[in-house]
């Protein structure tokens, strides 16, 4: 089915992360058993796979409650799936060529409020012990560098540079980035730094650690996330909200779109755009508060 050695070129010429990998597993053997067991081939040959197929098993994927967004995924695993088989010459035509996906309501990211960030931020409820200062710098840093909880939990010792304040960051397929921050973080990382040296003794080389030395895993910084964004009522609790109130706040106070896209580290300007799309909702929330606007 060639579909173990797609995932192959995926991870080892492609650079793709390991979930990211195994999503397109799942996604491209979802397909396969779909031909196997709803379509007359009955077997899994990309040489007989049309376009009707694919659409049908689109329409199926949408019938079973999947979501405009999730089906879409699946194609773009498949697209990218038949783009290997033709680079490699094992089919001569893209059945997919013709094929797009279902239309999806656009939904806006959801952002914390200036209220609620300070709410969050300045709070009394960080302890004074190691697990308090690193929870704190933690959300901090996510919130005033928008980094993704997977680039923070991956950060080292050596890519933090407090002196030049600059972060170096590896994203999404190894791509490497700098993120410059302020003097209220150069201030934090110091204090943090200070408690790790005197708690910490088996050290990782990871900026963010257990007490017993251990990297934070990005299911552990969802965690920490989520525990503390509790005190915000009606919000979702994630890493990438915080991310989201970073791009929303900088746009928001006039940061052209391009610094934005590169500070996020997004390959293509149309994922930050979307954010545009917010600053534009809060622009009209204020001119209906206009007297003339409201008769």
């Amino acid at each position: 089915m060639h579909i173990d050695s797609f995932l192959d070129y995926l991870r080892y010429e492609r650079g793709y992360s390991t979930h990211t990998v195994e999503a397109y597993g799942r996604d491209l053997r979802q397909f396969a058993l779909y031909i196997n067991v709803y379509t007359e081939n009955k077997t899994f040959d990309p040489h007989l796979i049309d376009s009707d197929q694919i659409r049908n098993w689109l329409m199926s994927l949408l019938d079973s409650k999947n979501t405009a967004s999730s089906a879409n995924r699946k194609l773009s695993a498949l697209k990218s799936y038949f783009r290997y088989l033709l680079k490699q010459n094992v089919v001569s035509k893209n059945p997919l060529q013709l094929v797009s996906g279902p239309r999806k309501k656009p939904v806006l990211p959801s952002f914390l409020r200036d209220r609620d960030i300070s709410q969050l931020l300045d709070s009394d409820d960080f302890e004074d012990d190691f697990e308090g200062i690193r929870d704190r710098l933690l959300l901090e840093l996510l919130y005033e560098t928008g980094i993704r909880r997977a680039e923070l939990a991956g950060i080292k010792d050596n890519d933090v540079d407090i002196s030049v304040m600059q972060l170096k960051v590896t994203g999404k397929r190894n791509k490497q980035r700098l993120i410059p921050f302020a003097k209220r973080l150069q201030e934090m990382l110091k204090t943090y730094i200070d408690a790790k040296q005197k708690t910490v003794t088996n050290d990782s080389g990871r900026l963010f650690v257990r007490q017993n030395g251990e990297p934070l895993s990005p299911a552990m910084v969802y965690y920490i996330v989520k525990k503390r964004l509790r005190a915000i009522p009606a919000t979702k609790r994630s890493p990438h909200v915080l991310r989201h109130t970073f791009a929303t706040s900088m746009l928001n106070d006039g940061a052209e779109l391009n610094a934005v896209k590169e500070l996020l580290g997004h390959s293509s300007l149309a994922s930050t755009s979307v954010y545009t799309h917010i600053t534009f909702e809060e622009l009209k929330k204020m001119y209906h508060a206009h007297p003339r606007a409201k008769k």
